[in-house]
């Protein structure tokens, strides 16, 4: 086995947003000649996550944070940590902070609608997540 890792940058544009990064990890695998193997994509923060969903319609994404925000709403002046970014640490609980995907013939084994996102819970801000990529 030949595990690589790679650091992604990601700068988020509002308070909540999911970012395709599906492309970005494909080209990765495809540069490092991985035919075989998995990946672990991991975000590095306690309030952006990781997570595989629809990549087809747009109106997913929307509906996705729209619900977060309905179980987890913004009530800083309730909740007791000082930074008021409770919401975003449970989205990012409830989400995950880390998805394991197989590669299987140079590409990374996912449905014909699913992508892999990073989620952003507390933003805007430069974020980063981890790929390690373990190839059989």
């Amino acid at each position: 086995m030949r595990p690589m890792l790679k650091t992604f940058h990601v700068k988020t544009k509002t308070r909540d947003q999911m970012i395709d990064v599906t492309r970005d990890i494909q080209t990765w695998i495809s540069e490092q000649q991985i035919e075989e193997g998995f990946v672990i994509v991991s975000s590095l923060h306690t309030t952006a996550g990781i997570t595989v969903n629809e990549n087809a319609d747009p109106d997913v994404k929307t509906d996705f944070l729209r619900r977060l925000d309905e179980l987890y709403p913004w009530e800083h002046q309730k909740d007791l940590h000082m930074e008021g970014n409770t919401a975003a640490h449970l989205k990012t609980s409830q989400v995950g902070h880390a998805q394991t995907i197989i590669i299987t013939n140079g590409r990374l084994a996912l449905g014909t609608w699913q992508g892999i996102y990073f989620c952003e819970f507390d933003g805007p801000r430069n974020r980063k997540f981890l790929v390690k990529a373990v190839q059989v």
